[in-house]
Formats: C-alpha cells, sequence, structure tokens
C-alpha cells in the first residue's frame, strides 16, 4: 500500500502531525526540525484556528515565578542572643520576655553591689527589686546614651545611697576592732583570722560617708573606670578621685593591723 498524509515526515523517523498535541513540547531539536527533506513536500498542516496558538508560542513555558516570602518562616531571634540595647529597646515596647532578660543579665551583679553598699541582704535585695521596677517604668526615657548596664549602675547606687543617707550615723572607723595577738596560728586559726579581717572590712566600709562607699565600691570591686563612675554617681572624674583617695586613706589606716 502507498503511503498516505499520516506518514513520517521525510527526513525524520517519528510521526509528524501527533507530535504537536497540545500541551507538549515538540520532539526534536526545537521548532522547524520536522521540514520535508529536499526535492519532496510534506503533508500540508493547517494553520493555527481562531484563537489557537501557534507553534512559536508554543515554544517553550513561561518560568514560574519565584514564591513570595512568607514572613512566618522568619525565625524569632532568642532573647539571650541578642544585646542589652536591642533588648531595651523591645522591652520599652512591652516585651516582658526582653526586660525579664536584662534581668536575668544584671541581677547578680547589682545584688552584689548593693550588698556591698548596704552590708544588709534583705536590704540589698530591696533596693534591686526597687531599681527594677524603677527602670521598667522609665524605660521609655532611657536614651541609649550609655549601656544599660551603666545605667542600672546608676539606678541601684542612688537606691543605696537614699538609704544609707536615712540610716543613723555609724560609729568612728577607729572603733573598728583590731585584730587579736597571734602566735603559731594553725590552719583554722589562720582562717578564723582572715574572716575576722573580712567581716572588719566591711564594718570599715559602712563607717565610710556613702558617697565615698559607693565610688570605692564601684571602682575596687566592680572595676568601672572614673568617667562611668562619674556618670553613675552623678559627678565629676575629679570628685570622684578625691572620695576614692580618702576612701582607700581611711581603709588603708584601719586595715594596717591586720596586714
Amino acid at each position: 500500500m502507498g503511503e498516505g498524509p499520516s506518514t513520517a515526515v521525510p527526513g525524520d523517523g517519528r510521526a509528524g502531525p501527533a507530535a504537536d498535541a497540545p500541551g507538549l513540547l515538540p520532539h526534536g531539536d526545537g521548532p522547524g526540525t520536522e521540514q520535508a527533506g529536499p526535492g519532496r513536500s510534506g503533508p500540508s498542516r493547517p494553520g493555527p484556528g481562531p484563537g489557537t496558538a501557534g507553534p512559536a508560542a508554543r515554544s517553550a513555558p513561561a518560568p514560574a515565578p519565584a514564591p513570595a516570602p512568607v514572613a512566618a518562616r522568619v525565625p524569632v531571634p532568642d532573647e539571650r542572643l541578642l544585646d542589652d540595647r536591642l533588648l531595651a529597646v523591645r522591652a520599652a515596647e512591652g516585651d516582658d520576655d526582653a526586660f525579664a532578660e536584662l534581668v536575668r543579665r544584671h541581677s547578680g551583679t547589682m545584688l552584689a553591689l548593693a550588698h556591698r553598699m548596704l552590708g544588709s541582704r534583705p536590704d540589698a535585695e530591696d533596693a534591686v527589686q526597687d531599681a527594677f521596677v524603677s527602670a521598667w517604668r522609665r524605660l521609655p526615657e532611657f536614651r541609649h546614651d550609655s549601656a544599660f548596664g551603666t545605667w542600672m549602675y546608676r539606678i541601684v547606687t542612688n537606691r543605696c545611697l537614699n538609704a544609707l543617707r536615712s540610716r543613723p550615723p555609724a560609729v568612728r572607723l577607729e572603733d573598728v576592732p583590731e585584730p587579736p595577738a597571734s602566735g603559731g596560728l594553725g590552719a583554722p586559726a589562720r582562717t578564723a583570722e582572715a574572716d575576722a579581717a573580712m567581716a572588719a572590712l566591711a564594718e570599715a566600709l559602712q563607717r565610710l560617708s556613702p558617697e565615698q562607699r559607693a565610688c570605692w565600691v564601684l571602682r575596687e570591686l566592680h572595676g568601672l573606670p572614673y568617667e562611668e563612675i562619674a556618670h553613675v554617681t552623678d559627678t565629676s572624674e575629679q570628685a570622684v578621685r578625691g572620695r576614692l583617695f580618702r576612701a582607700r586613706r581611711a581603709l588603708t589606716e584601719v586595715m594596717s593591723p591586720w596586714r
């Protein structure tokens, strides 16, 4: 039998019209590959009818658009990984977890400061609690011109100074007890003597003026620089140096028998 119009296109081993089914890409090397060989005419194909896309329109599908980012997939940063400045901003906006993280970071240092200033653990706890409550209320006023820790040093120090100024006058430094005479002390006795020396130092600190005590504790026990101590105590660096000089001289005289 002779080859009718449905035979394969010369020069190609595949069927012709069936390859152009709607929704499928043409086989071969792309559009125009199914052409008749030299000197021969292939079966004619009807042109695209109304509403039908031609071969060029079906050559390649349009690339799918990239999916838009989903805001819900962005991980929320852990408060423990954020710095104090950002936590303070979030806390000022009402983020309780951010402020709780600030309290967790700084409560230990502030409690140690208050205890050394006031000499009483319960009084220190009250002062620190009041300081953090005050900080929470005043967060919108925090201008970030200093670190949050420095700001808390200032609030706690002011709380302690107010508490010390309201106390009755302390006894004089000269009344701090001297160490007992030692002669061939064993290990337990030396331990007891060291404990007594620490107690004498704590008592001597209570005999300093509140301003001298604040500067000495911030410098000697917390290692703050003079500039930061001046900011915390709301005074000048020269005044800080003067208070430290007088505090050190007084403590040296009192503690000299323990050396």
